[in-house]
């Protein structure tokens, strides 16, 4: 006899709305979030990603930079002795110091052409590695933006959530879409 008498709870009463009526906005939103956050999180390792990818070539090529500027000065310092090897065969009276310092000369002129080389390839490397740096940098800017209009869209929803206005839901929805476009942006078109 009881059961005649008894009032469903405010949380009974949730239930059985939800099972006729199915989810509410509420429910739409708190999804809908969840799913955004969660494309957030890739977005924001994406473009995570691609920094440390550019600054490891960027730092490449600065290291390659520094071995040629090293190499350009061993090249000086090779054509200054060779200068000074070539002055001293020139004012040399002994026919036999003469062709010593003749032969040191060569021999600087040679290791200058190795050292110069070397230089060349290194510098070769630090372009290779600023290419690599820039061409790795490229989506970081749309994926920036990507992030920003997914967060706009997980803030739109949430206040959609508090005050009900289904047309933030709207907003939302287009700052998502707006977001995943951007994403995909960043990785196709250069």
């Amino acid at each position: 006899m009881s059961e005649e008498y008894e009032v469903p709870s405010p949380h009974e009463h949730h239930v059985e709305h939800q099972a006729h009526h199915g989810p509410g906005l509420s429910q739409q939103v708190a999804i809908f979030t969840a799913i955004l956050a969660t494309l957030g999180a890739i977005v924001s390792y994406l473009g995570g990603h691609t920094q440390n990818e550019a600054l490891y070539y960027k730092n490449d090529a600065v290291l390659n930079r520094s071995l040629a500027a090293d190499q350009w000065a061993y090249y000086q310092a090779k054509g200054i002795k060779e200068a000074i090897a070539q002055e001293q065969a020139d004012s040399a009276t002994d026919p036999a110091r003469a062709a010593a310092y003749k032969e040191k000369a060569q021999r600087y002129g040679q290791d200058k052409e190795e050292i110069r080389k070397q230089a060349e390839a290194y510098d070769k490397k630090a372009e290779e590695a600023n290419v690599h740096s820039e061409h790795a940098l490229h989506p970081h800017e749309k994926l920036a933006l990507a992030i920003t209009l997914i967060q706009i869209a997980i803030s739109a929803a949430s206040i959609t959530a508090l005050t009900g206005r289904k047309w933030l839901f709207g907003l939302a929805a287009l700052s998502a879409a707006g977001g995943i476009a951007a994403w995909i942006l960043a990785f196709t078109i250069t």
